[in-house]
């Protein structure tokens, strides 16, 4: 029974997030061919994809490697863009309830924007632990695996796929279809449009220290409302 239990969420977990995860594809060839761009080698592009995993710092990373900027602020500058994940762990991490450590830490590490989007709601409201676990590990598993798959294509087409096919444009695309179904809440609502607004004002700045900055507006501004929305449900 426990064992089918699984079976039975990752099921479920995997046919839910199937149709988001084809959004990846683009986003991953894009990483993919940015990093040959930046001069790395195939091993050099792979490596960085395995050990980092997670496309938004690598692409705000690269231009900064590219420009042989010190490494104090490639480290911030990852550091940074990957902050929301901090937003996405406290708010699922009920869902991780029963759930022993090891698997904990190995979950962390799989967790990414779409996954989060789509598990979210499920993870928070049922009860078996190991529907759950199932329900998280499938779409994760899923999109570490096409994440790879998708970079090594984009790391050996670089160069040979033409430009007017607008990856780019593509990738923008994905990203905002994973930002829509998060945007239901309101601490992540706040969050995007603070963040995104202290962006654009910022814009100018250099070494693109304003992306950063947008970054901590939009993890305080997250949490802010957050902290008042439960404040105001306790009330």
């Amino acid at each position: 029974m426990p064992i089918s239990s699984f079976r039975a969420g990752a099921r479920e977990g995997f046919r839910s997030f199937l149709p988001m995860s084809v959004g990846l594809i683009p986003w991953a060839m894009v990483t993919g061919m940015a990093m040959i761009s930046t001069g790395f080698t195939p091993t050099q592009a792979m490596g960085m994809n395995l050990i980092v995993f997670a496309g938004t710092a690598q692409l705000g990373t690269l231009p900064l490697i590219g420009a042989g900027a010190p490494l104090w602020l490639i480290v911030v500058t990852a550091l940074a863009l990957n902050l929301r994940f901090i937003i996405f762990s406290a708010a699922i991490a009920e869902g991780f309830r029963g759930v022993n450590a090891p698997r904990r830490w190995f979950a962390g590490h799989l967790l990414t924007d779409g996954v989060f989007a789509c598990c979210l709601e499920k993870m928070l409201t049922v009860d078996d632990p190991r529907w759950r676990l199932g329900y998280y590990l499938a779409p994760s598993l899923w999109s570490w695996a096409l994440w790879q798959a998708f970079a090594l294509v984009g790391v050996f087409a670089a160069g040979s796929i033409p430009k007017h096919w607008s990856l780019e444009f593509m990738a923008t695309i994905a990203l905002l279809v994973l930002l829509v179904p998060m945007a239901k809440q309101r601490p992540m609502l706040v969050a995007a449009v603070s963040s995104g607004a202290t962006a654009v004002l910022l814009r100018g700045m250099p070494l693109r220290l304003g992306l950063i900055v947008a970054i901590v507006v939009g993890i305080v501004a997250g949490f802010a409302a957050e902290h008042w929305h439960k404040k105001g449900d306790a009330a």
